[in-house]
């Protein structure tokens, strides 16, 4: 059996439902992808999606902000509530929705600008800032928030693309709650990092979980073990099973899940 997991923090300040899920559904022309997904995702706390490759964790992910709008033969169907309103709503303005729901995505992205203006881009865009005195406390702080500010203070204004793998993944963090957003979702943050940068990315992820909603998708079953407070095993397009992350790694309650877990099904 997997090993009891050792989360980072098991308090969860708030418990107060950020997101809702009820019968989502998601097509890729004729391919259904998501069926019936059903979930609510507790404020202030980590939620991990695990599951096989293509089993439909990261397709459920990019619901949440609908960044599935891009994909022209994609179709959402079902509702999906933030802070009790329907984001699929066609008065929700996705740019907007987008600001308030901030993502990271597997491979570090930082656009080609300085470090300065990669996290200033969105709050520019979004007009957070009256003058380069507030833009200048935006980025400093974002930077604290992103654990990265200590290593690039000296250097803003170097290109973003120059940093290493790791700093760079902090990087995006930074940038994407620059923009004051109450949910981050973080599609495999860590895949693409080695051990070093990924334990300084899970910390990361532990501290800010005390701020928003975080949601992270995750292949390592050890990462989901040690960073959320809650699971959602998905396979085949199906949430199998969702609970206490200690609950689904010690005493999953469905069979395919214990099958995962242990090795069986991947």
């Amino acid at each position: 059996m997997y090993d009891a997991p050792n989360t980072l923090g098991d308090t969860v300040d708030q418990t107060e439902t950020k997101i809702s899920a009820r019968n989502v559904q998601v097509f890729y022309g004729d391919n259904h992808a998501i069926k019936d997904v059903n979930v609510d995702i507790e404020n202030k706390s980590v939620t991990a999606f695990i599951g096989p490759s293509g089993c439909g964790k990261s397709t459920f992910l990019r619901c949440i902000n609908r960044m599935n709008d891009t994909i022209d033969i994609c179709r959402v169907e079902g509702d999906i509530l933030l802070d009790g309103e329907d984001i699929c709503d066609k008065k929700v303005d996705p740019v907007q929705l987008r600001a308030k729901v901030g993502m990271v995505f597997q491979k570090p992205n930082p656009f080609p600008k300085s470090i300065y203006d990669n996290v200033a881009y969105g709050p520019r865009i979004h007009g957070l800032a009256k003058n380069k005195a507030d833009l200048d406390e935006i980025v400093e702080k974002s930077l604290r928030r992103g654990a990265i500010w200590n290593e690039v203070k000296d250097r803003l204004h170097a290109p973003g693309t120059g940093l290493s793998g790791g700093q760079q993944q902090r990087l995006c963090i930074a940038r994407a709650i620059a923009t004051e957003p109450e949910v981050l979702l973080m599609d495999e943050p860590c895949s693409a990092l080695d051990p070093i940068a990924t334990a300084q990315v899970e910390e990361l992820i532990d501290e800010l979980r005390h701020q928003y909603a975080l949601v992270i998708v995750t292949h390592s079953m050890q990462q989901a073990a040690r960073v959320s407070q809650k699971t959602a095993f998905f396979h085949l397009g199906n949430l199998v099973e969702y609970g206490d992350t200690s609950q689904i790694f010690t005493n999953p309650k469905d069979e395919r899940t214990e099958s995962y877990i242990t090795g069986r099904i991947g």
